[in-house]
Protein backbone atom coordinates (compact mmCIF):
# COMPACT_ATOMS: atom_id res chain seq x y z
CA UNK A 1 0.00 0.00 0.00
CA UNK A 2 1.74 3.00 -1.21
CA UNK A 3 1.57 6.21 1.12
CA UNK A 4 1.06 9.76 0.79
CA UNK A 5 3.15 12.60 1.06
CA UNK A 6 1.10 15.74 2.97
CA UNK A 7 0.96 18.64 1.18
CA UNK A 8 0.84 20.89 3.98
CA UNK A 9 3.37 19.22 6.06
CA UNK A 10 6.89 21.62 7.26
CA UNK A 11 10.09 20.39 6.45
CA UNK A 12 12.36 20.85 9.52
CA UNK A 13 15.14 22.38 7.34
CA UNK A 14 14.45 25.94 6.01
CA UNK A 15 14.88 25.78 2.18
CA UNK A 16 17.14 29.07 2.99
CA UNK A 17 19.49 27.25 4.86
CA UNK A 18 21.29 23.73 3.69
CA UNK A 19 21.02 21.32 5.58
CA UNK A 20 24.37 20.60 6.18
CA UNK A 21 27.16 23.25 5.94
CA UNK A 22 30.47 21.65 4.02
CA UNK A 23 33.75 22.20 5.95
CA UNK A 24 36.32 24.84 4.59
CA UNK A 25 39.77 23.44 4.10
CA UNK A 26 42.95 24.88 5.58
CA UNK A 27 46.58 23.97 5.19
CA UNK A 28 49.58 24.07 7.32
CA UNK A 29 53.02 23.43 6.15
CA UNK A 30 55.12 22.29 8.89
CA UNK A 31 54.47 19.37 11.49
CA UNK A 32 56.06 21.00 14.64
CA UNK A 33 54.53 21.77 17.91
CA UNK A 34 53.21 25.42 16.83
CA UNK A 35 51.82 23.79 13.59
CA UNK A 36 50.04 20.55 15.54
CA UNK A 37 48.66 22.96 17.95
CA UNK A 38 47.46 24.83 15.41
CA UNK A 39 45.88 22.52 13.37
CA UNK A 40 43.97 20.68 16.73
CA UNK A 41 42.83 24.50 17.39
CA UNK A 42 41.39 24.74 13.45
CA UNK A 43 39.69 21.43 13.72
CA UNK A 44 38.39 21.25 16.78
CA UNK A 45 35.94 25.30 15.46
CA UNK A 46 35.23 23.44 12.62
CA UNK A 47 37.61 23.49 9.69
CA UNK A 48 39.43 20.79 7.74
CA UNK A 49 42.78 20.45 8.14
CA UNK A 50 45.58 19.18 6.11
CA UNK A 51 48.98 18.77 6.47
CA UNK A 52 51.74 19.96 3.50
CA UNK A 53 55.37 17.54 4.44
CA UNK A 54 58.61 16.33 2.96
CA UNK A 55 57.42 12.99 4.33
CA UNK A 56 53.37 12.75 4.60
CA UNK A 57 53.63 9.02 5.81
CA UNK A 58 56.50 9.53 8.89
CA UNK A 59 56.07 13.17 9.92
CA UNK A 60 55.13 11.81 13.21
CA UNK A 61 51.71 12.04 15.60
CA UNK A 62 49.16 14.42 14.04
CA UNK A 63 45.88 15.75 15.48
CA UNK A 64 43.31 13.36 15.32
CA UNK A 65 40.71 13.68 12.49
CA UNK A 66 43.43 15.63 10.24
CA UNK A 67 45.42 14.48 7.41
CA UNK A 68 49.06 14.55 5.54
CA UNK A 69 49.81 15.33 2.17
CA UNK A 70 52.77 16.14 -0.10
CA UNK A 71 53.24 20.14 0.08
CA UNK A 72 51.82 20.20 -3.47
CA UNK A 73 48.87 18.15 -3.28
CA UNK A 74 48.33 19.99 0.39
CA UNK A 75 48.68 23.49 -1.50
CA UNK A 76 46.43 22.56 -4.00
CA UNK A 77 43.27 21.42 -1.82
CA UNK A 78 43.04 24.89 0.54
CA UNK A 79 43.07 28.43 -0.32
CA UNK A 80 44.39 29.30 2.74
CA UNK A 81 47.69 28.00 3.90
CA UNK A 82 49.86 28.96 6.83
CA UNK A 83 53.41 28.43 6.95
CA UNK A 84 54.62 26.62 10.11
CA UNK A 85 58.25 26.81 9.43
CA UNK A 86 61.52 29.03 10.17
CA UNK A 87 62.41 31.32 7.44
CA UNK A 88 65.99 29.18 6.71
CA UNK A 89 63.46 26.31 5.19
CA UNK A 90 61.50 28.89 2.82
CA UNK A 91 63.46 28.30 -0.26
CA UNK A 92 61.40 25.02 -1.26
CA UNK A 93 58.61 27.02 -1.36
CA UNK A 94 60.38 28.45 -4.73
CA UNK A 95 59.16 25.29 -6.61
CA UNK A 96 55.38 25.16 -5.18
CA UNK A 97 54.50 28.94 -7.31
CA UNK A 98 52.73 27.63 -9.84
CA UNK A 99 49.98 25.80 -6.77
CA UNK A 100 50.15 28.49 -4.40
CA UNK A 101 49.36 31.33 -6.95
CA UNK A 102 46.58 33.31 -5.50
CA UNK A 103 46.33 31.24 -2.36
CA UNK A 104 46.34 33.27 0.62
CA UNK A 105 49.46 32.76 3.03
CA UNK A 106 50.20 33.34 6.62
CA UNK A 107 53.67 33.64 7.69
CA UNK A 108 53.57 33.34 11.46
CA UNK A 109 57.50 32.83 11.49
CA UNK A 110 59.56 34.53 14.10
CA UNK A 111 63.99 35.47 14.39
CA UNK A 112 66.04 34.16 16.94
CA UNK A 113 67.14 38.36 17.66
CA UNK A 114 65.86 41.77 15.92
CA UNK A 115 67.67 42.47 12.41
CA UNK A 116 68.78 39.03 12.09
CA UNK A 117 68.19 39.67 8.22
CA UNK A 118 67.71 42.91 6.18
CA UNK A 119 63.85 41.87 5.48
CA UNK A 120 60.80 40.86 6.93
CA UNK A 121 60.25 37.30 7.03
CA UNK A 122 57.05 37.82 5.61
CA UNK A 123 58.30 40.39 2.76
CA UNK A 124 61.14 37.80 1.58
CA UNK A 125 58.24 35.17 1.56
CA UNK A 126 55.86 37.30 -0.43
CA UNK A 127 59.09 38.36 -2.86
CA UNK A 128 59.50 34.11 -3.36
CA UNK A 129 56.11 33.78 -4.08
CA UNK A 130 54.98 36.76 -5.79
CA UNK A 131 51.67 35.11 -7.24
CA UNK A 132 50.95 34.32 -4.04
CA UNK A 133 49.31 36.72 -1.13
CA UNK A 134 50.75 37.47 1.95
CA UNK A 135 49.74 37.71 5.15
CA UNK A 136 51.63 37.99 8.62
CA UNK A 137 50.11 36.68 11.58
CA UNK A 138 49.88 34.31 14.42
CA UNK A 139 53.49 34.76 15.20
CA UNK A 140 52.82 36.30 18.70
CA UNK A 141 50.88 33.30 19.59
CA UNK A 142 52.36 30.28 21.70
CA UNK A 143 51.96 26.68 20.83
CA UNK A 144 50.02 26.82 24.20
CA UNK A 145 47.97 29.24 23.66
CA UNK A 146 46.42 27.77 20.27
CA UNK A 147 46.05 24.97 22.22
CA UNK A 148 44.17 26.36 25.02
CA UNK A 149 42.43 28.78 23.16
CA UNK A 150 42.18 32.66 24.38
CA UNK A 151 42.83 32.60 28.10
CA UNK A 152 41.35 36.37 28.83
CA UNK A 153 39.93 38.68 26.82
CA UNK A 154 42.61 40.61 25.64
CA UNK A 155 44.50 38.05 23.80
CA UNK A 156 45.14 39.87 20.38
CA UNK A 157 46.60 38.32 17.30
CA UNK A 158 48.20 41.01 14.76
CA UNK A 159 48.49 40.77 11.05
CA UNK A 160 49.39 42.91 8.28
CA UNK A 161 49.42 42.34 4.51
CA UNK A 162 48.71 44.29 1.39
CA UNK A 163 45.69 43.00 0.60
CA UNK A 164 42.72 43.54 1.88
CA UNK A 165 41.01 40.48 1.08
CA UNK A 166 43.41 38.18 2.17
CA UNK A 167 43.79 39.97 5.63
CA UNK A 168 40.08 39.43 5.93
CA UNK A 169 40.14 35.97 5.15
CA UNK A 170 43.06 35.79 7.95
CA UNK A 171 40.74 37.76 10.48
CA UNK A 172 37.93 35.43 9.80
CA UNK A 173 39.30 32.50 10.57
CA UNK A 174 41.68 34.30 14.23
CA UNK A 175 37.76 35.66 15.15
CA UNK A 176 36.16 32.14 14.90
CA UNK A 177 39.61 30.62 17.29
CA UNK A 178 38.38 33.31 19.54
CA UNK A 179 40.85 35.70 19.22
CA UNK A 180 40.82 39.56 19.40
CA UNK A 181 42.49 41.15 15.75
CA UNK A 182 44.24 43.82 15.33
CA UNK A 183 44.91 45.22 11.93
CA UNK A 184 48.51 46.19 11.62
CA UNK A 185 48.57 47.80 8.19
CA UNK A 186 50.44 46.75 5.03
CA UNK A 187 53.05 44.22 4.83
CA UNK A 188 55.75 46.43 5.79
CA UNK A 189 54.81 46.01 9.38
CA UNK A 190 55.94 42.63 9.27
CA UNK A 191 59.38 43.50 10.98
CA UNK A 192 57.61 45.20 13.98
CA UNK A 193 55.15 41.88 14.37
CA UNK A 194 58.60 39.55 14.58
CA UNK A 195 60.12 41.66 16.63
CA UNK A 196 56.79 41.87 19.51
CA UNK A 197 57.73 37.80 20.33
CA UNK A 198 61.52 38.85 20.86
CA UNK A 199 60.29 41.66 23.73
CA UNK A 200 61.88 40.70 27.14
CA UNK A 201 58.97 42.36 29.21
CA UNK A 202 59.04 45.66 28.02
CA UNK A 203 56.50 47.19 29.99
CA UNK A 204 58.09 45.89 33.33
CA UNK A 205 61.67 47.12 32.32
CA UNK A 206 61.19 50.76 34.01
CA UNK A 207 59.33 49.14 36.94
CA UNK A 208 61.97 46.47 37.64
CA UNK A 209 65.16 48.93 37.34
CA UNK A 210 63.74 51.04 39.56
CA UNK A 211 63.08 48.44 41.87
CA UNK A 212 66.14 46.62 41.70
CA UNK A 213 68.17 50.59 41.69
CA UNK A 214 66.13 51.06 45.12
CA UNK A 215 66.46 47.93 46.64
CA UNK A 216 70.49 48.82 46.20
CA UNK A 217 70.29 51.98 47.25
CA UNK A 218 68.81 51.10 51.00
CA UNK A 219 70.36 47.88 51.57
CA UNK A 220 73.71 49.74 51.13
CA UNK A 221 72.11 52.60 53.09
CA UNK A 222 71.09 50.59 56.06
CA UNK A 223 74.26 48.41 55.90
CA UNK A 224 76.36 51.28 56.33
CA UNK A 225 74.06 52.88 59.05
CA UNK A 226 73.18 49.72 60.87
CA UNK A 227 75.81 46.89 60.92
CA UNK A 228 78.91 49.36 59.92
CA UNK A 229 78.24 51.52 62.39
CA UNK A 230 77.88 49.05 65.10
CA UNK A 231 81.44 47.13 64.68
CA UNK A 232 83.16 50.52 63.70
CA UNK A 233 81.63 52.65 67.07
CA UNK A 234 80.59 49.78 69.13
CA UNK A 235 82.81 47.17 68.24
CA UNK A 236 80.03 44.84 68.06
CA UNK A 237 79.32 42.47 65.01
CA UNK A 238 75.65 42.21 64.30
CA UNK A 239 76.22 40.89 60.53
CA UNK A 240 73.53 38.33 61.15
CA UNK A 241 70.83 40.75 60.75
CA UNK A 242 71.44 41.15 57.36
CA UNK A 243 69.25 38.36 55.78
CA UNK A 244 66.43 39.30 57.90
CA UNK A 245 66.21 42.20 60.10
CA UNK A 246 68.04 44.54 57.23
CA UNK A 247 65.81 43.03 54.65
CA UNK A 248 63.00 44.04 56.42
CA UNK A 249 63.69 47.21 56.68
CA UNK A 250 64.15 47.30 52.69
CA UNK A 251 60.96 45.61 51.56
CA UNK A 252 58.95 48.15 53.16
CA UNK A 253 60.71 50.78 52.66
CA UNK A 254 60.94 50.20 48.74
CA UNK A 255 57.18 49.19 48.40
CA UNK A 256 55.75 52.58 50.55
CA UNK A 257 57.77 54.59 47.41
CA UNK A 258 57.13 52.61 44.28
CA UNK A 259 53.12 52.67 45.63
CA UNK A 260 53.41 56.39 46.17
CA UNK A 261 55.23 56.59 42.89
CA UNK A 262 51.78 54.90 41.29
CA UNK A 263 49.89 57.78 41.63
CA UNK A 264 52.33 60.47 42.21
CA UNK A 265 51.65 61.12 37.82
CA UNK A 266 48.11 61.29 38.45
CA UNK A 267 48.72 64.06 40.41
CA UNK A 268 51.55 66.11 38.11
CA UNK A 269 49.02 65.38 35.62
CA UNK A 270 46.44 67.24 37.51
CA UNK A 271 48.38 69.99 38.41
CA UNK A 272 49.88 70.34 35.05
CA UNK A 273 46.35 70.93 33.47
CA UNK A 274 45.15 73.25 36.51
CA UNK A 275 48.43 75.67 35.19
CA UNK A 276 47.03 75.10 31.02
CA UNK A 277 44.01 75.60 31.80
CA UNK A 278 43.27 72.87 29.43
CA UNK A 279 43.17 69.08 28.60
CA UNK A 280 43.89 69.40 24.94
CA UNK A 281 47.91 69.94 25.12
CA UNK A 282 49.72 66.55 24.98
CA UNK A 283 51.62 65.77 28.59
CA UNK A 284 55.45 65.38 27.99
CA UNK A 285 57.21 62.08 26.73
CA UNK A 286 58.53 61.03 30.20
CA UNK A 287 54.85 61.91 32.31
CA UNK A 288 53.08 59.63 29.87
CA UNK A 289 55.35 56.35 29.79
CA UNK A 290 55.42 56.96 33.87
CA UNK A 291 51.54 56.62 33.76
CA UNK A 292 51.65 53.75 31.08
CA UNK A 293 54.03 51.55 33.60
CA UNK A 294 51.62 52.46 36.87
CA UNK A 295 50.27 49.10 36.49
CA UNK A 296 53.68 46.91 37.00
CA UNK A 297 55.00 49.60 39.36
CA UNK A 298 51.95 48.65 41.75
CA UNK A 299 52.00 45.03 41.08
CA UNK A 300 56.04 45.28 41.68
CA UNK A 301 55.13 47.21 45.13
CA UNK A 302 52.90 44.87 46.22
CA UNK A 303 55.10 41.30 45.57
CA UNK A 304 58.12 43.67 48.17
CA UNK A 305 54.82 44.34 50.43
CA UNK A 306 54.26 40.62 50.43
CA UNK A 307 57.71 39.97 51.15
CA UNK A 308 57.69 42.16 54.16
CA UNK A 309 54.73 40.13 55.50
CA UNK A 310 56.37 37.17 55.23
CA UNK A 311 58.95 37.94 56.68
CA UNK A 312 57.82 39.89 59.77
CA UNK A 313 55.96 36.19 60.39
CA UNK A 314 59.41 34.75 60.92
CA UNK A 315 60.25 36.98 63.52
CA UNK A 316 59.14 35.23 66.42
CA UNK A 317 60.87 31.76 65.32
CA UNK A 318 64.20 33.43 64.90
CA UNK A 319 67.44 32.77 67.14
CA UNK A 320 67.96 36.29 67.87
CA UNK A 321 64.85 37.35 69.29
CA UNK A 322 64.04 33.95 71.24
CA UNK A 323 67.52 34.27 72.77
CA UNK A 324 66.86 37.72 73.53
CA UNK A 325 63.26 37.33 74.94
CA UNK A 326 64.72 34.31 76.89
CA UNK A 327 67.98 36.45 78.56
CA UNK A 328 65.02 39.32 79.25
CA UNK A 329 63.07 36.94 81.00
CA UNK A 330 65.92 34.80 83.54
CA UNK A 331 67.45 38.74 84.08
CA UNK A 332 64.02 39.17 85.59
CA UNK A 333 63.49 36.11 87.59
CA UNK A 334 67.42 36.90 88.89
CA UNK A 335 66.14 40.48 89.70
CA UNK A 336 62.84 38.90 90.82
CA UNK A 337 61.36 42.09 89.24
CA UNK A 338 58.42 42.56 86.65
CA UNK A 339 58.50 45.48 83.87
CA UNK A 340 55.49 47.23 84.45
CA UNK A 341 52.51 47.37 82.02
CA UNK A 342 53.07 49.79 79.46
CA UNK A 343 49.39 51.17 78.27
CA UNK A 344 50.89 53.72 75.83
CA UNK A 345 53.32 50.85 74.16
CA UNK A 346 50.45 48.72 73.51
CA UNK A 347 48.08 50.82 71.72
CA UNK A 348 51.33 52.08 69.00
CA UNK A 349 51.49 48.18 68.99
CA UNK A 350 48.29 46.91 68.19
CA UNK A 351 47.67 50.55 65.92
CA UNK A 352 50.62 49.37 64.16
CA UNK A 353 49.97 45.78 63.63
CA UNK A 354 46.22 46.91 62.43
CA UNK A 355 46.49 49.52 60.73
CA UNK A 356 49.55 47.65 58.48
CA UNK A 357 47.20 44.48 57.85
CA UNK A 358 44.26 46.88 56.48
CA UNK A 359 46.62 48.55 53.70
CA UNK A 360 48.35 45.20 53.01
CA UNK A 361 44.64 43.53 52.71
CA UNK A 362 43.50 46.71 50.61
CA UNK A 363 46.78 45.94 48.76
CA UNK A 364 45.62 42.81 47.94
CA UNK A 365 42.50 44.46 46.21
CA UNK A 366 44.62 46.65 43.99
CA UNK A 367 46.80 43.64 43.18
CA UNK A 368 43.45 41.43 42.08
CA UNK A 369 41.49 44.23 40.13
CA UNK A 370 44.70 44.58 38.54
CA UNK A 371 44.12 41.22 36.48
CA UNK A 372 43.05 41.04 33.32
CA UNK A 373 40.58 38.07 34.04
CA UNK A 374 39.15 40.41 37.17
CA UNK A 375 39.37 43.99 35.54
CA UNK A 376 37.52 42.86 32.31
CA UNK A 377 34.45 42.14 34.41
CA UNK A 378 34.49 45.71 36.13
CA UNK A 379 32.96 48.71 34.88
CA UNK A 380 34.85 51.84 33.96
CA UNK A 381 32.82 53.49 37.43
CA UNK A 382 34.69 50.20 39.43
CA UNK A 383 37.59 49.91 38.53
CA UNK A 384 38.18 53.62 38.62
CA UNK A 385 36.90 53.28 42.27
CA UNK A 386 39.14 50.48 43.26
CA UNK A 387 42.27 51.45 41.72
CA UNK A 388 41.90 56.19 42.49
CA UNK A 389 40.17 56.33 45.68
CA UNK A 390 40.93 52.74 47.11
CA UNK A 391 44.51 53.46 46.42
CA UNK A 392 44.89 56.74 47.62
CA UNK A 393 43.48 54.69 51.38
CA UNK A 394 45.87 52.34 51.06
CA UNK A 395 48.54 54.50 50.52
CA UNK A 396 47.27 56.21 53.42
CA UNK A 397 47.51 53.31 55.28
CA UNK A 398 50.67 52.20 54.75
CA UNK A 399 52.22 55.70 55.14
CA UNK A 400 49.97 56.19 58.65
CA UNK A 401 51.75 52.54 59.34
CA UNK A 402 55.06 53.48 58.77
CA UNK A 403 54.83 56.45 60.99
CA UNK A 404 53.60 54.52 63.70
CA UNK A 405 56.42 52.41 63.08
CA UNK A 406 58.66 55.69 63.64
CA UNK A 407 56.53 56.98 66.71
CA UNK A 408 58.64 59.41 68.48
CA UNK A 409 62.22 57.81 67.64
CA UNK A 410 62.56 61.12 65.26
CA UNK A 411 63.57 62.82 68.99
CA UNK A 412 66.11 60.54 70.04
CA UNK A 413 68.99 61.49 68.91
CA UNK A 414 70.99 57.79 68.66
CA UNK A 415 68.71 57.31 65.77
CA UNK A 416 71.07 59.61 63.45
CA UNK A 417 73.73 57.37 63.49
CA UNK A 418 76.43 59.17 61.95
CA UNK A 419 74.04 61.55 60.76
CA UNK A 420 72.49 59.75 58.37
CA UNK A 421 68.64 59.79 58.85
CA UNK A 422 66.73 56.34 59.34
CA UNK A 423 65.32 54.37 56.71
CA UNK A 424 61.37 54.91 57.27
CA UNK A 425 61.91 58.64 57.64
CA UNK A 426 63.49 58.69 53.95
CA UNK A 427 60.74 56.18 53.04
CA UNK A 428 58.25 58.57 54.44
CA UNK A 429 59.30 61.63 52.30
CA UNK A 430 57.38 60.83 48.47
CA UNK A 431 54.45 59.27 49.68
CA UNK A 432 53.24 62.38 52.45
CA UNK A 433 54.03 64.20 49.56
CA UNK A 434 51.66 62.63 47.05
CA UNK A 435 48.98 62.86 49.74
CA UNK A 436 49.48 66.63 50.43
CA UNK A 437 49.22 66.98 46.62
CA UNK A 438 46.06 65.23 46.44
CA UNK A 439 44.60 66.87 49.75
CA UNK A 440 45.33 70.06 47.92
CA UNK A 441 43.52 68.57 44.62
CA UNK A 442 40.44 67.81 46.60
CA UNK A 443 39.87 71.11 47.71
CA UNK A 444 36.19 71.98 46.79
CA UNK A 445 37.29 75.11 44.11
CA UNK A 446 40.83 73.16 43.03
CA UNK A 447 38.72 69.88 42.38
CA UNK A 448 35.64 71.94 40.68
CA UNK A 449 37.98 73.87 38.03
CA UNK A 450 39.57 70.40 37.56
CA UNK A 451 36.60 68.37 37.08
CA UNK A 452 35.36 71.64 34.01
CA UNK A 453 38.67 70.96 32.53
CA UNK A 454 38.27 67.37 32.40
CA UNK A 455 34.84 67.83 30.86
CA UNK A 456 36.33 69.97 27.80
CA UNK A 457 36.57 73.50 29.31
CA UNK A 458 39.02 75.44 28.85
CA UNK A 459 40.30 78.74 30.06
CA UNK A 460 41.01 81.81 27.49
CA UNK A 461 44.72 83.31 27.57
CA UNK A 462 43.68 87.20 28.46
CA UNK A 463 46.77 87.82 26.15
CA UNK A 464 45.11 86.25 23.21
CA UNK A 465 41.95 87.10 23.95
CA UNK A 466 42.65 90.81 23.73
CA UNK A 467 44.78 89.86 20.52
CA UNK A 468 42.16 88.41 19.22
CA UNK A 469 39.50 91.32 19.86
CA UNK A 470 42.37 93.78 18.28
CA UNK A 471 42.59 91.60 14.78
CA UNK A 472 39.12 91.56 14.70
Amino acid sequence: MSKEVNSESVSLCPLSTPAATEQEMLCIFGTGDLGRSLGQRLFQTGYKVVYGSRRPHSCGPLPPGTQAMSHVAAAQSARLVFVCIHRENYNFLETLAPQLKGKVLVDVSNNLKKNMYPEANAEYLQRLIPGAQVVKGFNTLSAWALQNGPSDASRQVYVCGNSLEAKQAVIEVATKLGFTVLDRGSLTAARELEDFPLQLFPEWRLPLQLATGLTAFFFFYLLIRDVIYSYVVNDKDISFRIMASLANKVFPIVSLIMLSLCYLPGVIAAFLQLYRGTKYKRFPDWLDRWMLCRKQLGLVALALASLHVLYTLIIPIRYYVRYRLAAHTISQIKENKTSPFDTTMAWRTDSYYVIGILGFGLYLLLGITSLPSVSNVLSWREFSFIQSKLGYLTLFFCTFHTYLYGWDKFLQPSSYKWFMLPGYMLSLVVPSVVLVLKLLLLLPCVDSTLTRIRQGWERTDPEQERKKLLLT
